[in-house]
This record gives structure tokens, C-alpha cells and sequence, in this order.
């Protein structure tokens, strides 16, 4: 029997314009322990903003194929611009590698295939709210695949590694590299000094260090900064 015991994140976002997809999310919410109060449901990215302006959503579940836009763009907003740092998983249709490198690239942290049974589907939620990443196992196949074939084709040079750097993240390690701080850089960018410090923390997580200095020197090593 699945064990749905997990603490929960919440209040939750929902971005998904399908009702049926929106009734059975609900419904394997409720399973994990959700109440309706627990849970924001939005079929357009303007009001899944507007939610999240008003409400410390701690964790989403992202549509890509909206009304007004790609959940893409939603998703850029809510890290790039807001500074959250709430996890995202996509549940999109859409299994194209290009588009879900970029949903992961720019801040998802799992990525699953709609056509998903319940099971899987509460398996992956569970994975997520216990601050695991998830990624479709079809979509991992076909990603190592592509990745075995450039392994083929040709060497991959050690400036072509990268770690999953959105390009705010890039950009804000650069004044990190610069010698700037968490104050000059928020000038900089007219951004508040909270968010430089959200990226800057997702930048260690990503590089796997906890400090600038360490942040800077792996950089370097992986070619991201010169």
C-alpha cells in the first residue's frame, strides 16, 4: 500500500487550465493530506501571479501549455523575478528535450509526462515534497540517449559543463566574481539585496559549495566564469 505519510508544503499552487487535470490533481492531493484551503488553483499565469503576490506558496505544480503563455515564462518570473525558491514540478504533455531543459534550467526541479498513471504521479509528489527532484524516467531515457550519442559524435569540452545556472544566476555569479556584493549587485540589477542572496544560495546549492570563494573557484574549474 503506497504510504502517503510526508510533511506537507503549503499553501500550494496549482497552474493547470484542464479541468479534468485539475480534478485529479486534487484528487491525489487530498489522498497526501491537503485540505481545499491548502491549495491555489489557477488557469492563467497573470492569476497564478497575482497568487503568488499575495501568498508564500511553498510548492507548485506548473502546466507549460497555458491560455496567456508558456508555464515557462511563469516559472522564470517566480525565480527570476520574486526570488522563490518553492519547488516546481511540471506536469506538462509536452516531452520535447529542449523545452524541458529549459524548464529545469531555469528553476523546475521535476518534470513529469501527464500520461503518468496516479501511482506515479503520487510517487512523484511524495519525491518532491520530501525535497527529493524528479524527472520522468521516459524523459530521462531519452535524455541519456542524447547524451551517450554526443559522447559518440564528439568529446564534450570542459567549458561546455554547466549546472543547471539560470541566467539571472549566471549573471549574478559574475559580480559575485567581480568581488561586488549582495548590496552592489541588487544596485546593480535594481533587484532587492534578498533576492541576489536567494540566487546566490541557489548558485552554492547548484555548485555544490558554501561560500563565494569556493562558488568562484568550482566556477571557474567548470568553465562558467573566466
Amino acid at each position: 500500500m503506497f504510504d502517503f505519510s510526508t510533511p506537507l508544503l503549503k499553501p500550494m499552487l496549482v497552474l493547470e487550465d484542464d479541468p479534468a487535470q485539475q480534478k485529479r490533481i486534487s484528487k491525489i492531493l487530498q489522498a497526501f493530506g491537503y485540505e481545499d484551503h491548502d491549495i491555489f488553483y489557477s488557469q492563467t499565469i497573470e492569476f497564478a501571479l497575482n497568487i503568488c503576490s499575495k501568498n508564500a506558496i511553498k510548492f507548485m505544480l506548473v502546466d507549460l501549455n497555458l491560455p496567456d503563455g508558456s508555464g515557462i515564462d511563469f516559472i522564470q518570473n517566480i525565480k527570476e523575478k520574486r526570488g522563490s525558491t518553492a519547488p516546481i514540478m511540471v506536469l506538462s504533455a509536452w516531452n520535447a528535450l529542449e523545452t524541458i531543459y529549459k524548464a529545469l534550467n531555469i528553476g523546475a526541479t521535476g518534470y513529469v509526462l501527464k500520461e503518468k498513471d496516479d501511482f506515479e504521479l503520487m510517487f512523484a509528489i511524495r519525491t518532491m515534497l520530501k525535497g527529493g527532484a524528479i524527472i520522468d524516467p521516459k524523459i530521462a531515457n531519452k535524455i541519456l540517449s542524447r547524451f551517450k550519442s554526443s559522447l559518440t559524435d564528439s568529446p564534450i569540452e570542459h567549458g561546455q559543463i554547466h549546472a543547471g545556472l539560470s541566467q539571472r544566476e549566471s549573471e549574478i555569479l559574475e559580480y559575485v566574481a567581480s568581488g561586488m556584493s549582495s548590496r552592489e549587485i541588487s544596485a546593480e540589477l535594481n533587484i532587492s539585496k534578498f533576492t541576489v542572496d536567494v540566487h546566490i544560495k541557489n548558485i552554492y546549492q547548484k555548485l555544490a559549495v558554501n561560500s563565494r570563494t569556493k562558488a568562484i573557484h568550482t566556477a571557474k574549474q567548470m568553465g562558467l566564469i573566466h
